[in-house]
């Protein structure tokens, strides 16, 4: 550290790395001195005029001020007040124009000034090194005293800095263009200067204080070395002349070799930067207790007459500035805030001057062109070189221009201290400081929406806390507590008090209530003590033994229903025997009947063949109608048969009474055909061999119906028979099965008997006609011999044989 000083008391600088010489033109304003404007008509304050919160305003509209009366309270942190330029009434308080780039709006107070000036009382501390350290913050703090280098920094948080300050660096640098006023400042109030670094040294107690003057400012330097020659602490180094020289990282690089860590600030390598106004404000604050109400502003460019610096009010109206100083506009006119590095248009010139201004600049087209075109980067890497903080510009625009937020983080975009030497060198006239400043301003504002987004979880997670803290509480309040198990001692209290009472002699009813109220003192211990739990034991016996009762009535009922099966089966045959031998006698009486019919048609006389041929007829006729009723019932039955089957196909029983009764009625039928068959035949045979041609017709007819039916039925019979030999008792699916295929089968046989009889009947219906035709030409001619009338009584025989048996099978059936 000894080195570094000596080396710096040696006048030796550390070059920094970029910078560019742009033409001064400082000579323009250094002509003539400082001058004090007239009061303007009307004021505009506005209440923010630094880096912090607004303060509380303290007037209202209408009121009377002083000139030096504080406007606001500061209420927070980097907060600091704003007090009246001049005495005046305050005619509004409103949202005006801000001297911002944006112009947004923001609270400001109208003063018209009553040209009196009067001041308030003011407090002058002669002495400050009697004052502590924390009157000289206080002073500082309530006179309003922030940064006039253009970040308008709170001045009483770096003067109580908690870090230990090594370096005191005066920036008086003034490296833009056009801008002197602080050149003027140092060469007209040089002393005062000093006063205000000495009051800081007091407060700071740094080893060295660095006054950094540029070598184009001959004047000022000469005037600072006189004013200091008294205080060996204080060293005027000459820096040499580049653009931006001026910059706090830049400055404390030339004359400390010192550099600020990305994203740090001077204090945490010991050096903290003031500027020359700052300490000039920080003088009369203390010294004259007067607040910071004006500062001096350069006015200057090709179209102002009377270019130079002047005292400037706090508030005063651009406007009045320019008009003061011989403002001729040319059209188009920029006016620029600033100077034409780092400045800003302004949009209007009805915005007051804040304690940040510096430089109002009012050029000519030949003076400050309008920027051309943006045109596409060409990779040139000027604007690398030219970067004082080794920043690569190109990039951060191209990461600017997409948003890449994260990526302008990584290449240090808040590094850059928008001095526009890159817009500067640039030769595609690419704005860069505009879109480095667009993309702070959208970080910031996302940071904050982060920040804002993480207060909100941290009081919804502690909210969540609380809530199930409280739930907690409410559950342990409605806890009953554990029963604290009694001592050794209170348990021999007790069986002593138990002893003592069983021993005591008492009547029969005192042992009763002695032994009732042992015995709720027992059964009131084993309350406490143990925890009593129901008995199951009898309920899972209970359940167990009806359980078993369930299987074994279970096993009852299948072995019951295997049974009755069987004794199904047994009755089943019995029946189809008893059935079948029915049949056989039903036939038997049949062939009796017929033959007595025969006997008493031979027996009966020739008187009776009319009467015989009509009864024949009536017969027939009968017999066809009873065929056909049989034919409707049997498709009744076999329909309600099939359906029982296909709705009950486990009804065992019912299928094999169906089975038995199906062979019977084909057994039956078989029989019938036969005999009426061999009937026939021998009443035929009988009746006469010369019978006409007719008789044989009928015959012939009756033979073929017998002898189809005969062979249907046998086959049907042979069928039912097999099918039925064939299933046993046991096969109950089976015996369903061959059951509906007789039932099917004897449905078709019946439908052919049907048609057979149909047959035989319009034959039998044909020989009947012819019958009685013959009959009743037999009346007609009483010349018909014997021969015809026997021929005649046989044929109607035949017929009612043929229509009773008819009858018996549809019975039958």
């Amino acid at each position: 550290m000894e080195k570094l000083i000596a080396q710096i008391k040696q006048g030796k600088v550390w070059p920094f790395p970029g910078g560019i010489h742009p033409p001064g033109q400082k000579t323009i304003s250094t002509a003539q001195a400082i001058t004090r404007l007239p009061l303007p008509d009307k004021l505009v304050v506005p209440l923010k005029q630094h880096i912090g919160a607004n303060g509380k305003l303290l007037v209202e509209k209408g009121q009377q001020v002083l000139k030096g009366q504080a406007l606001t309270k500061p209420v927070a942190n980097w907060s600091v007040p704003i007090h009246a330029p001049t005495s005046g009434v305050i005619t509004d308080i409103c949202q005006m124009p801000s001297a911002h780039p944006s112009a947004l709006p923001e609270l400001s107070v109208i003063i018209e000034p009553d040209g009196q000036d009067n001041w308030c009382t003011l407090t002058p501390v002669p002495s400050p090194n009697l004052l502590s350290h924390d009157q000289l913050i206080d002073i500082i703090h309530d006179r309003g005293i922030a940064g006039m280098g253009g970040a308008g920094f709170p001045t009483y948080i770096k003067a109580d800095s908690r870090k230990a300050i090594e370096y005191l660096i005066v920036n008086a640098v003034e490296c833009e263009p056009y801008i002197t006023a602080d050149d003027m400042l140092m060469r007209e109030h040089a002393n005062g200067i000093v006063a205000g670094i000495e009051i800081m040294q007091q407060l700071l107690t740094p080893t060295l204080t660095i006054v950094g003057i540029e070598d184009n400012k001959p004047e000022a330097i000469a005037a600072m070395q006189a004013a200091a020659e008294h205080n060996d602490k204080i060293i005027i180094q000459t820096v040499p002349t580049i653009y931006p020289s001026g910059g706090e990282k830049q400055l404390i690089k030339l004359l400390t070799n010192k550099e600020v860590p990305s994203g740090g600030i001077p204090a945490d390598i010991g050096v903290l930067v003031q500027n020359v106004g700052t300490l000039f404000a920080v003088n009369q604050a203390v010294f004259e207790g007067k607040p910071l109400i004006e500062r001096v502003i350069t006015v200057t460019g090709n179209t102002i007459h009377k270019p130079g610096n002047v005292w400037a009010l706090l508030g005063t109206e651009i406007k009045h500035l320019l008009d003061c100083q011989g403002f001729s506009p040319v059209p188009q006119q920029r006016v620029v805030m600033g100077g034409p590095m780092m400045g800003f248009t302004l949009p209007t010139v009805r915005i007051g001057v804040v304690k940040t201004t510096n430089c109002i600049l009012a050029p000519d087209h030949n003076e400050l062109a309008e920027p051309g075109p943006e045109k596409a980067c060409i990779r040139c890497s000027a604007c690398a070189d030219a970067c004082p903080a080794s920043l690569l510009p190109q990039q951060l625009q191209w990461f600017a221009k997409s948003k890449e937020y994260d990526k302008l983080k990584e290449h240090n975009l808040f590094d850059c201290i928008e001095c526009g030497a890159c817009a500067y060198v640039c030769p595609s006239e690419i704005p860069l400081v505009q879109y480095y400043r667009v993309a702070k301003v959208e970080i910031k504002e996302q940071q904050a929406e982060q920040v804002k987004a993480e207060r909100a979880k941290e009081r919804f997670e502690l909210r969540k806390l609380r809530l199930e803290r409280e739930q907690e509480a409410r559950q342990n309040r409605h806890k009953r507590k554990p029963a604290t198990e009694k001592s050794a001692d209170e348990k021999q209290k007790i069986a002593d008090a138990l002893a003592r009472v069983k021993n005591k002699p008492a009547k029969d009813d005192d042992k009763s209530a002695v032994a009732a109220a042992i015995a709720r003192a027992k059964a009131k211990k084993q309350q406490q003590d143990t925890t009593l739990e129901p008995d199951n034991s009898e309920v899972a016996l209970e359940r167990a033994a009806r359980k078993e009762q369930a299987r074994k009535y279970k096993e009852q009922k299948a072995a019951s229903d295997d049974a009755p099966a069987q004794q199904d089966d047994k009755k089943s045959a019995v029946a189809a025997a008893i059935a079948r031998a029915k049949a056989k006698k039903a036939a038997q009486a049949a062939e009796l009947e017929n033959d007595n019919s025969e006997n008493e048609t031979a027996a009966s006389t020739p008187a009776d063949d009319k009467k015989a041929a009509v009864a024949a007829a009536i017969a027939r006729a009968k017999a066809k109608k009873a065929a056909q009723a049989k034919q409707a019932t049997s498709v009744e039955n076999d329909d309600a048969e099939s359906e029982a089957t296909a709705t009950s196909p486990t009804d065992d029983k019912k299928a094999a009474v169906a089975a038995a009764i199906a062979r019977a009625k084909a057994k039956k039928a078989a029989q019938a055909a036969s005999e009426e068959n061999s009937d026939a035949e021998s009443e035929t045979a009988a009746t006469s061999p010369t019978d006409d041609k007719k008789a044989a017709v009928a015959a012939a007819i009756a033979r073929a119906k017998a002898k189809k039916a005969a062979q249907a039925a046998s086959e049907e019979s042979s069928n039912a028979e097999s099918e039925s030999s064939a299933t046993t008792p046991t096969d109950d699916k089976k015996a369903a099965v061959a059951a509906a295929i007789a039932r099917a089968k004897a449905k078709k046989a019946a439908q052919a008997e049907q048609a057979a009889s149909v047959a035989s009947d319009d034959s039998q219906s044909k020989s009947a006609s012819t019958a009685i035709n013959e009959t009743v030409n037999a009346e007609d001619k009483p010349e018909q011999t014997a021969q015809d009338k026997k021929k005649a009584a046989v044929a109607a025989a035949i017929a009612r044989a043929k229509a009773k048996k008819l009858q018996q099978e549809g019975s039958d059936k």
